[in-house]
């Protein structure tokens, strides 16, 4: 057994990373381990990662608001509070708020994680239509 304690500090400011997101995305550690970490993620409206895959697979719990997440060649899917998603291991994806709300969720991400490219504007504004 592995006791991983919280690494948020209080009164640290929230991470606002660009080099991996498209738009205003607000991130806070909640632990980090060797081999796995959790952060508290928040989307503004428009916001999303880009494609990336992770060594050995992602949790996702929706904690606010709704949004999106998409794998590679399958439709994109509606997020809602209290949904949870499983992502497997190097399975391409992305996720975030849609166009006008934004989306919150708690992300567990298993190995390291490979970050890709932007998701086109277009195929974002495609998911809103074709999403179930």
């Amino acid at each position: 057994m592995q006791l991983i304690r919280a690494s948020h500090k209080p009164d640290t400011p929230s991470r606002q990373p660009t080099e991996t997101f498209t738009g205003t995305v607000h991130m806070d550690p909640i632990f980090k381990a060797e081999d796995c970490m959790g952060n508290n993620v928040c989307f503004t409206p428009g916001a999303r990662t880009y494609w990336h895959h992770h060594e050995r697979g992602q949790i996702l719990t929706v904690t606010m608001g709704s949004g999106l997440v998409c794998s590679d060649g399958q439709a994109p899917r509606r997020l809602q509070v209290g949904d949870m998603v499983h992502v497997p291991a190097r399975e391409m994806h992305w996720h975030g708020g849609t166009n006008t709300t934004c989306m919150a969720h708690t992300a567990i991400s298993l190995g390291k994680t490979t970050w890709l490219h932007e998701v086109a504007q277009a195929d974002y504004e495609k998911a809103h239509e074709s999403a179930d």
